[in-house]
């Protein structure tokens, strides 16, 4: 691939954070980060900046916000610092042909999967809803398909029967982190050329959009598992007493009850008990009414005066 010396580095949330120290560390310091505008946050709507440009400033590299990369004046600008190569780690934004093309040397992507498995933007969350066993970081040169091109390296992980999304995204990270530098170092050295990804194996994970609402009607595993996968963002609920309660922390236990699904049951230490499909049980470990700080399920149910045998709806 030959020498890397200007490098643009394209981010945007705390996932993308450890890549960027990575490369600064490294002495490969990127002649520009790219990253998403600030978006209105919290109950106030306070503009706030992606956790990229957070970083990008504190470790005094160059950075811009750029609403459109597509936008013909952002080519222009980018083209005229003539980058070798873009490094792209949760941007969220498309890129066309154009920016692909741009750096001499290409894109690469530091994505959260196994690729061709999980393609897509949730890939951390997909991995955990679907119970897979371990999951991963891919690094691959980017084209104009979704999350299709070939592979330079992947690094794999088992995923931890309790972890969250947090949890892994920050374990991903930084696996990621290490395996972009040995990468851009193999590649330095004149290295090997990607693989191309195995398309009858490939799988997507969509964006994530709203609060996922629960069906009870799901086994406690399945319902354990989105809780997990949702967890920090965008969230699970259920509706209690048509109130819709935030479920924080859950879990499946080897417990078996012929009630039918979404009955309230007996509550056990600080977890409240409810039925689900098959006869299994989940337990709500951690939860939040609107509005509120988490709670454990026993205060949920003293809260709302709950009865063993009420229904959810």
């Amino acid at each position: 691939m030959g020498g890397i010396e200007r490098i643009v580095f394209f981010g945007t949330p705390a996932f993308a954070v450890p890549a960027l120290e990575a490369l600064v560390a490294s002495g490969r310091a990127p002649a520009l980060v790219v990253t998403q505008p600030a978006r209105p946050a919290g109950r106030g709507r306070r503009l706030l900046e992606p956790p990229v440009a957070e970083a990008a400033r504190r470790l005094a590299v160059p950075v811009e916000a750029v609403a459109r990369v597509g936008a013909a004046e952002f080519l222009d600008r980018l083209g005229a610092l003539a980058p070798d190569l873009a490094v792209v780690v949760a941007f969220g934004q498309i890129f066309p042909r154009a920016l692909l093309e741009l750096p001499r040397l290409g894109c690469l992507n530091v994505h959260a999967s196994l690729l061709p498995r999980w393609r897509g933007a949730a890939p951390i969350a997909a991995a955990i809803a679907a119970g897979d066993a371990r999951t991963g970081v891919s690094i691959q040169r980017m084209e104009e398909g979704l999350d299709s091109g070939p592979v330079y390296a992947e690094r794999a992980t088992p995923i931890g029967e309790h972890e969250s999304a947090g949890e892994l995204s920050g374990r991903l990270a930084r696996i990621g982190s290490e395996l972009l530098i040995e990468v851009l170092t193999e590649l330095e050295r004149g290295g090997r050329e990607p693989t191309p990804q195995d398309e009858s194996l490939a799988t997507r994970a969509p964006k994530l959009t709203g609060v996922r609402l629960l069906d009870p009607g799901l086994s406690a595993a399945a319902l354990a598992r989105q809780v997990r996968a949702f967890n920090p963002e965008p969230g699970t609920a259920l509706l209690v007493r048509d109130e819709r309660i935030k479920v924080i922390e859950a879990e499946a236990p080897e417990e078996r009850s012929a009630a039918p699904p979404g009955t309230l049951l007996a509550i056990p230490g600080e977890a409240l008990a409810l039925a689900a499909g098959g006869g299994s049980v989940l337990r709500l470990i951690l939860v939040q009414r609107p509005g509120g700080r988490p709670i454990s399920g026993r205060d949920l149910a003293n809260g709302l005066r709950l009865t063993p045998g009420e229904r959810l709806h």
